[in-house]
């Protein structure tokens, strides 16, 4: 009894010993333990990438801090998704070109000026950190008073920032494009409203466009990892799809 037990430690010894991985092989040579690859940055979630690098004409908020929701509340935002690259025409990367190019596609400054709403900040990575909204544009309805109806009625609108500081100065403008509901629903964004923003303002210009004499056409490329897909920390709690598309806009 004794024997037969001794026989069967030793077995089982001799078992442990050959499965384990710091066992010499034949060869005298201990084989390595695998030990997986872990990241060595912040770890992404719901599609989200780490930063681009060389990216033409922008560059990603995220390689200085930066991101692609703003600040519309402490811990909310909303979703930078749209890119006018800075390979498109000079003129609209001025401010005053780029309000002739908005005109193009439908769009206008606030009614009568007047300026409806909570500024939002965004960071653009480019050294200058949070900075409030350079533009807020509306829906242009009808000539003169059209982005009055859409303070009223609803519609589509965005805000723009420049990316312009001392760290990042490529002239993009980076935009937040949705879609709101009337004022009686408080200007809340419509249900998917983010992603309907960018795609209409999207249509828009890669249709092709014209203001007081000067035609414009865009090309557009897709980029998805730049932020995360879903609710996560989007302000009104509505998802979104992560997309951002690149516009390069180019005069005819």
């Amino acid at each position: 009894m004794q024997l037969h037990r001794a026989v069967l430690l030793l077995s089982t010894f001799f078992v442990f010993v050959r499965s384990s991985p710091l066992v010499l092989d034949n060869d005298n040579e201990q084989v390595p333990i695998v030990v997986p690859n872990l990241p060595d940055g912040p770890v992404y979630e719901d599609g989200e990438l780490p930063p681009l690098r060389d990216t033409d004409g922008w560059i990603d908020p995220r390689l200085n801090g930066g991101r692609f929701l703003d600040f519309t509340t402490k811990r909310l935002g909303e979703p930078l998704n749209i890119i006018i690259s800075a390979l498109s025409d000079p003129y609209i990367l001025e401010e005053d070109g780029f309000r002739d190019y908005a005109n193009s596609i439908g769009f206008a400054g606030e009614c009568l000026g007047l300026h409806y709403g909570n500024l939002h900040d965004a960071d653009l990575g480019d050294g200058l950190g949070r900075k409030p909204e350079h533009l807020l544009i509306r829906q242009h309805y009808f000539p003169i008073f059209g982005t009055c109806w859409e303070s009223v009625r609803g519609g589509h609108h965005f805000r723009a920032w420049r990316q312009n500081g001392t760290i990042a100065n490529s002239g993009a403008w980076f935009i937040g494009a949705s879609k709101e509901k009337d004022s009686s629903k408080n200007h809340k964004i419509d249900d998917d409203g983010y992603n309907i923003g960018r795609d209409y303002f999207v249509e828009k210009a890669i249709a092709g466009s014209r203001w007081q004499g000067k035609w414009w056409k865009a090309d557009v490329e897709w980029h998805t990892g730049l932020m995360p897909r879903g609710r996560r920390g989007v302000n009104h709690g509505i998802a979104i799809d992560g997309r951002v598309a690149v516009l390069t806009v180019k005069r005819l």
